[in-house]
């Protein structure tokens, strides 16, 4: 087996084909979901996955936390929240402790969205998704899923990552 440029072997074709076939598979979903979402609910698939974290909790969650928990960048989850604050679907405010904390809350407007998006939401993902597993194969799928996701969030978090200046250069 050869090296890359930079001395790591590159990945063999059953790897390849694995990785391929998962890509593959998300996107198709992801594509789905997110078709579903905006033709029940006008929401995109990361703003429900904003809101249905947040409706599934007793209280509100820190931005770093939901940003965190969603995997998704810190300035992209300020303007998805701010959208969702704008719609009346979430509240955003200062921590009581740490006033420099934002917290992050939904109201009764943003719980019921997702109850009401949440039956189609389930559809997609049963058709899709879980339909042509046997109860092994779902077994098996998410032992997998779980080492891997344990895995990768053995890694500092997005949020934890150092903020790049304006005036550094791109990767």
């Amino acid at each position: 087996m050869t090296t890359g440029e930079q001395g790591v072997p590159p990945l063999d074709p059953s790897e390849l084909g694995a990785y391929f076939v998962l890509t593959e598979a998300v996107s198709l979903l992801q594509y789905q979901v997110e078709q579903q979402l905006r033709a029940e609910g006008g929401i995109s698939y990361v703003q429900f996955q904003l809101l249905a974290r947040l409706a599934h909790l007793d209280g509100p969650l820190t931005m770093t936390e939901l940003a965190d928990g969603v995997v998704y960048s810190r300035s992209g989850l300020t303007y998805q929240a701010g959208l969702l604050e704008k719609a009346g679907l979430v509240t955003r405010g200062p921590s009581p402790e740490d006033d420099r904390v934002t917290l992050v809350a939904v109201t009764a407007d943003g719980r019921a969205l997702v109850e009401r998006v949440l039956p189609g939401h389930v559809q997609v993902i049963r058709r899709l998704l879980f339909d042509p597993l046997t109860d092994d194969d779902l077994h098996h799928v998410a032992d997998i899923m779980t080492r891997v996701r344990d895995h990768m969030r053995t890694q500092p978090p997005r949020s934890a990552a150092p903020r790049r200046s304006r005036n550094s250069p791109s990767a």
